[in-house]
């Protein structure tokens, strides 16, 4: 009886297709799950995801390694017990994977020799790839270690597996001691990198293309690295070419200039926010002025009550405040579009509380908001606004009380 499952992928990553039998048909979490007694299908593990592919025509959608020694191929319909099928690996995810977890083994390596920088975790994405060192680095330090990366990459040095007994591995230099007992599979790329790992891996060091550190910042006393390699590092490159493209052709200059231009614009940009804030302010005064001349008597109050096209909420809190700076004011503003802004304002010699008369016409037309006693303000509302101005007015004349 067959108790394990032969990973072909351990001998001959390269594999992609196959034939097996299936020893077992069960599911997991409702999914039909098989066991076969040989797979060159690559579960989640090490930091590397699992392949995908097909098993006698039903979809792999995920591979798992089972405490029992086995491996379980998650598919899309059941296959039976004791069938025949033909395994089918996705050949450009698993060289894509191979790509990453080859150009990890060498950046890490590369960081240790140089930096004496090591390797406290892996992950490799479905964009992009993270490495984690266990200490802080500098941008000098960064690029020599992706420098040396490459310079072995593309002397193309051998990446050869081999396996170990305990006795075998003792004698060995691993970048990292193995936390595994037993025997051991071992990537080494030639005199630069000994690594016990069940990963996926390239055959030479020159199918990784290239490796590119794509970010970097401090995390946990230590470094989290972004990184592409291989046909990635291509799919970078390309957008970060045609954004650059853009911008210089937006901005009219030179590749060498693209930082500086971008801080001149941000500047004038900035610049131009402050003049626009500035003549909105002026303007809230007057067209203030006018609000508070269409005012009409309240009590001890005088009440304007308007819709107005054309301001942003920060436009009627301005234009709102301005008219409430004169004496017996009350200004309750309404925006134009929808959903509906509204902002309501008071003098301070009005006894009037805004947030109050606010959550009254909240509640009967919805949205949100809140403010204090003299100035509250509220968006979402919903209804006709000719009835949200009544409301308003109704509500503010009701709540008016005498000076204090």
């Amino acid at each position: 009886m067959i108790t394990v499952t032969e990973r072909i992928y351990y001998t001959d990553p390269s594999c992609v297709e196959f034939d097996a039998t299936v020893i077992s048909s069960s599911t997991a979490e409702g999914r039909p799950l098989v066991v076969l007694d040989r797979t060159a299908f690559y579960p989640t593990s090490g930091g590397q995801p699992n392949d995908t592919g097909s098993l006698g025509g039903s979809e792999v959608v995920d591979v798992v390694d089972r405490e029992d020694g086995t491996i379980g191929h998650v598919v899309g319909a059941p296959l039976a017990e004791g069938a025949r099928v033909h395994g089918r690996v996705d050949q450009a995810r698993r060289f894509d994977h191979m790509q990453q977890h080859t150009g990890q083994h060498i950046l890490s390596a590369s960081f240790d020799r140089l930096h004496r920088a090591r390797t406290v975790g892996f992950h490799l994405g479905a964009v992009l790839s993270t490495l984690d060192l266990d200490k802080v680095l500098g941008p000098e330090a960064m690029a020599a270690a992706e420098a040396e990366a490459n310079r072995i990459v593309w002397e193309n040095r051998p990446v050869s597996i081999r396996f170990a007994t305990p006795e075998e591995a003792a004698a060995m230099t691993f970048r990292k001691e193995p936390t595994r007992s037993g025997p051991l599979r071992v990537i080494e790329v030639e005199d630069f990198d000994m690594s016990a790992c069940g990963g996926t891996h390239v055959a030479r060091a020159g199918q990784v293309g290239v490796i590119a550190l794509r970010s970097w910042e401090k995390f946990r006393g230590g470094m989290r690295l972004e990184f592409v390699c291989g046909a990635r590092a291509l799919r970078e490159f390309r957008v970060l070419r045609d954004a650059v493209a853009g911008s210089l052709r937006f901005l009219s200059v030179a590749p060498q200039d693209l930082p500086s231009a971008i801080e001149g614009a941000q500047a004038e940009n900035k610049g131009l926010r402050r003049s626009i804030r500035d003549l909105g302010e002026r303007l809230a005064v007057h067209e203030a002025a006018a609000l508070v001349q269409r005012a009409r008597q309240a009590g001890p109050a005088r009440v304007v009550v308007e819709a107005l096209d054309g301001w942003d909420q920060a436009g009627l809190k301005a234009l709102a405040a301005a008219a409430a700076a004169q004496p017996g004011i009350v200004a309750a503003l309404l925006s134009a579009g929808d959903p509906v802004l509204v902002v309501v304002a008071r003098a301070s010699d009005v006894n009037l509380d805004a947030a109050a008369v606010l959550k009254a016409l909240l509640q009967r037309f919805g949205g949100k908001g809140g403010g204090k006693a003299d100035l509250a303000q509220g968006g979402g509302l919903g209804g006709d606004r000719a009835e949200m101005a009544a409301a308003l007015t109704q509500l503010i004349e009701s709540s008016i009380q005498p000076a204090l």
